[in-house]
């Protein structure tokens, strides 16, 4: 069965999820704010933090028109410059090193999603453990090949993207000889709806690509990502926020703290519920066994008795024989009296 280890972390079906606080634009500004975050992400449970490694100048040019800028009434930065957005919300270089010392103090795995090679080349001398690719970077190959080449475990998010775009993007990875990869169900909208989310991906990502298979969620609530374990889901990643009235470029689709909790225990709880095909009581039903029905006298019977239907009644506990020998059991005699609540027993009949 597949399996990868991340810091101390094995992710896989044979353990629990592997839960994933995404900071990006949350920290609004703030390397306090930003460590915060990394504080109450252990709180809530959280085994890993990540960050997003790039500057506006990486990401996108400096152009105030056209393509360059957002238009899309459902979209929560409508409107916006793509340079400007980014400016606001990128974590500063200087922010990753204390960042990543806090979160590894703390015992949380620290990571980040490189959006140019620039930033392959910044987070190997942070010698982080493994990466992210976006999903929108799905597309762009040689930044993959870079990071699959590094030998550290990718994860990769699979928003918006064809299975020819995904099966590229993995046969890269496998090509510089990386097996450890991880697919993220993403659906790539800022909140997303369940009803977009389409789940039933996951085991279809799974067996198609031979990977592990987790999500990357922007839905409020918690019924996606717990419907995604019960999927095989081994790794789930949501944003987290301190709160979401604060503001910011990422809140509106981001996780507090008391909901981020939530999530890492009801997670954790999907998954042990999928134990193994069992169709036997359970170490906890065994004493339930004891209240099923069966045969028993309902009234006083002297020795010699036809039992009759009446003399009997299917009732709880299971003390007597099962309700299938009802009509076995009528018409045969008894051999000594009964009194009423007498389980019926075989030998109690000549």
């Amino acid at each position: 069965m597949l399996e990868i280890c991340i810091g101390a972390y094995k992710i896989g079906p044979n353990h629990p999820p592997f839960i994933v606080a995404e900071i990006s634009g949350n920290h609004n500004g703030s390397l306090d704010r930003a460590l915060e975050i990394v504080k109450v992400a252990k709180d809530a449970g959280a085994h890993a933090v990540k960050l997003q490694t790039y500057t506006a100048d990486t990401i996108t040019l400096d152009v105030r028109e056209g393509d360059f800028c957002i238009r899309d009434e459902k979209s929560l930065w409508n409107g916006r410059n793509l340079y400007e957005l980014y400016q606001e919300a990128y974590t500063p270089w200087e922010w990753h090193q204390p960042i990543f010392d806090y979160a590894k103090k703390l015992g949380l795995v620290a990571f980040s999603t490189p959006f140019d090679e620039t930033a392959v080349d910044f987070l190997e001398k942070l010698n982080v453990p493994c990466y992210k690719i976006a999903s929108l970077e799905i597309v762009d190959l040689p930044l993959i090949k870079k990071v699959a080449a590094t030998g550290k475990p990718l994860i990769i998010s699979v928003g918006v993207s064809s299975l020819a775009e995904i099966h590229d993007a993995v046969a890269v990875a496998r090509e510089v000889g990386n097996k450890d990869i991880i697919l993220l169900k993403c659906t790539s909208a800022y909140p997303a709806k369940p009803k977009d989310c389409h789940l039933r991906t996951i085991p279809h990502l799974a067996s198609c690509f031979n990977t592990l298979v987790g999500l990357s969620d922007h839905t409020l609530g918690f019924g996606v990502p717990i419907a995604s374990v019960a999927l095989g889901a081994c790794l789930i990643e949501k944003h987290l926020t301190l709160s979401r009235s604060d503001g910011g470029v990422d809140s509106g689709f981001s996780t507090e703290p008391d909901e981020f909790k939530i999530l890492v225990e009801e997670s954790r709880k999907a998954w042990e519920s999928l134990g193994q095909i069992c169709y036997l009581a359970s170490d906890s039903e065994k004493t339930t066994l004891s209240h099923r029905p069966s045969l028993f006298f309902v009234q006083d019977l002297p020795p010699g008795t036809i039992v009759q239907p009446s003399h009997i009644r299917t009732v709880r506990p299971n003390s007597g024989l099962p309700p299938k020998e009802h009509d076995k059991v009528v018409g045969l005699q008894l051999k000594e009296a009964v009194k009423k609540g007498t389980p019926v027993k075989w030998d109690l009949f000549k």
